[in-house]
């Protein structure tokens, strides 16, 4: 059988890239310390994780770039993608006629069972303007993300039982979602004291291009190219508010993402039912569904340390995000990470993050370095580290002056 299963959410994901969704920050240096940056990031890279940090700088940046910023992930923490592709070659075998290994096809499916792959690419641009009236961050972003589930079929009852685990096959699914969003704003910032206290509030209008795909078939017997034809996209307005206050190198800070609520309807998959090969009396009927998206506000509080040469800090979701209706991609992140500034030519980061929304999930490490060759540019290079079969890797290019 061709290799079609591993090019799954791969495929739908580039689909909807040419379309970024809510909160993800597709930053280099954020992403290798662990994904904080609600404290912890930069005037570049403020809107990206809390738009108050666009007032926060050094004295002697008068303008900065972002130009780009890219990020690849993926997560398959249970082996979706190997199990799915033994289980169509099983299949393709018991309709041959081939029965020698259902047992080993059983225990395939009861290993897919509940599985969930994930896919995120992306990439953002930046160009920031910092000063003591109304410091200002233009900003593109785009990005996609891919969530594929199984649906195993139980309830085969052939005349034959020793066929039933070839027929509950036959009749499973793999399900998958898309989200692509691109996005444009500007963030406005403002720094000042208030009662002996050092303050920065801002905002980020901006405009959404959001983009949903949806697709489903049987294990052995699907066509990707019609994931394509169930897609759909809405344009939007929307708004990011953020504050930090701190003293010396302390630092408390809240952001709020994607204020304005939306529910972004997706194409509905048709009703179908398929019949069973090996065994014609066997059918499964497929109602018509949706998987809509929910876009909603994501509230996070950031706490950390950040000196000149050394940076600590923490992130945490105050809600979980549920996205797409009837899929197993809900997020609820805790983060943490640091870098250590070696005489301003190398940074080297380390991070830690979790999902909280479930418990049977591994955590995630990070880490990258940041080179800035006598203070002309700077390269971040970043990667995560699930398991083997979830990892990720990150790179931005920035310059201020």
């Amino acid at each position: 059988m061709e290799n079609k299963i591993k090019l799954l959410t791969l495929s739908i994901a580039l689909a909807a890239c040419s379309a970024n969704a809510a909160n993800y920050a597709i930053e280099a240096r954020g992403d290798a310390m662990g994904g904080v940056g609600v404290v912890s990031g930069n005037f570049l890279t403020a809107p990206f994780y809390n738009p108050a940090l666009t007032a926060i700088y050094r004295r002697n940046d008068d303008v900065g770039m972002l130009t780009p910023s890219l990020g690849l992930s993926y997560s398959d923490e249970h082996m979706m993608v190997d199990d799915l592709d033994k289980a169509a070659d099983l299949i393709d075998e018991a309709i041959d006629g081939n029965y020698t290994n259902i047992s080993e096809l059983e225990s395939t499916l009861a290993a897919l069972d509940g599985d969930v792959a994930n896919l995120q690419f992306g990439g953002v641009v930046a160009f920031a303007i910092p000063n003591r009236y109304i410091a200002a961050n233009v900003f593109g972003k785009a990005y996609a993300e891919t969530f594929a589930q199984t649906d195993i079929y139980a309830g085969a009852n052939s005349a034959t039982p020793e066929l039933n685990p070839a027929i509950n096959a036959e009749l499973s699914a793999v399900d998958a979602v898309g989200i692509g969003v691109t996005e444009v704003g500007i963030s406005l910032a403002k720094y000042q004291t208030f009662l002996g206290q050092h303050i920065a509030f801002g905002v980020t209008p901006k405009l959404q291009r959001i983009y949903t795909y949806v697709y489903s078939a049987n294990l052995n017997n699907y066509d990707i190219t019609d994931a394509r034809e169930n897609g759909t996209g809405e344009t939007m307005f929307n708004l990011d508010a953020g504050f930090v206050w701190f003293y010396g190198p302390l630092r408390v800070g809240f952001s709020a993402m994607n204020l304005v609520s939306r529910d972004i309807k997706s194409q509905e998959l048709a009703a179908n039912t398929v019949t069973s090969n090996v065994d014609a009396t066997q059918s499964r009927t497929f109602e018509a569904r949706t998987y809509d998206y929910q876009m909603r506000p994501q509230y996070t509080v950031g706490l950390g340390l950040v000196a000149d040469y050394a940076t600590i800090s923490v992130d945490y979701d105050l809600r979980e995000e549920e996205k797409f209706t009837n899929f197993n991609d809900n997020s609820q992140m805790l983060r943490v990470g640091g870098e250590i500034d070696i005489m301003r030519q190398l940074k080297l980061r380390a991070g830690w993050n979790r999902n909280l929304a479930y418990g049977n999930l591994d955590d995630t490490l990070t880490a990258g370095i940041g080179l800035s060759p006598l203070n002309l540019f700077q390269l971040d290079i970043g990667a995560s580290y699930t398991n083997e079969n979830s990892m990720g890797a990150y790179i931005n290019f920035l310059t201020s002056y």
